[in-house]
């Protein structure tokens, strides 16, 4: 997932600020690990006012996951794929992008909602929904551009826009946890490499690909 710009100039609003927080802090030690103290000292507030607006942590999480996928939502919609002509074009310059912003520290790049489902899936099955929703909800920003360019070359297959956008957040997510295990962002942007090659010739026909750019 993305790292979006933080959206504090003034540091913004006691909510603002601990959704922020959460977002930086629990990427890089985790949900259980993640305390209220923690929470509030960096975003610079009481834990009267973390309690004003989250009654629990677990709220937060909750919180946290919406959050995640607001800002992330405005972040890829914002993104230079989208200028090509041709949706497969689109698709594969989607995971251009994706590779791209695989830098820097490991929770400058990893993902928010990944990191909490896979640690509080069966302790928090409500942050666990909310975390589903964020990473299904953007796979289905994939599918409109699958379908078009399904159609656009006649594929008939088994296999559908949802799945295949699925798959692609599962390499995705597998990716974070590689480079988590190693400590090495290089081999996630090697399996956004495959996942692109894979992609590529699930759509290569014999005609060719004609006007990609």
């Amino acid at each position: 997932m993305p790292r979006p710009t933080k959206q504090n100039p003034e540091r913004g609003a006691a909510r603002t600020r601990l959704l922020e927080a959460a977002r930086d802090i629990i990427r890089a030690q985790g949900f259980a690990a993640t305390t209220v103290d923690d929470l509030c000292k960096s975003a610079g507030v009481t834990k009267g006012a973390f309690f004003h607006h989250f009654e629990s942590k677990e709220a937060l999480g909750v919180a946290a996951a919406a959050y995640w996928a607001e800002t992330t939502s405005a972040f890829f919609a914002a993104a230079p794929y989208h200028a090509h002509a041709d949706p497969l074009a689109r698709l594969l310059g989607y995971l251009d992008f994706r590779k791209e912003i695989i830098q820097g520290d490991l929770a400058e790049f990893t993902c928010l909602v990944g990191t909490m489902a896979q640690e509080v899936y069966g302790s928090h099955p409500i942050i666990r929904e909310a975390c589903a929703a964020s990473i299904f909800g953007h796979a289905a920003t994939l599918e409109p551009d699958i379908a078009a360019a399904m159609d656009a070359r006649g594929i008939k297959a088994d296999w559908t826009p949802a799945s295949l956008a699925a798959h692609t957040q599962a390499v995705l997510q597998g990716a974070f946890i590689l480079a988590k295990a190693t400590g090495d962002r290089a081999i996630a942007r090697d399996s956004v490499d495959h996942l692109k090659r894979y992609i590529d010739m699930l759509f290569t026909t014999n005609s060719g690909r004609e006007g990609l750019q």
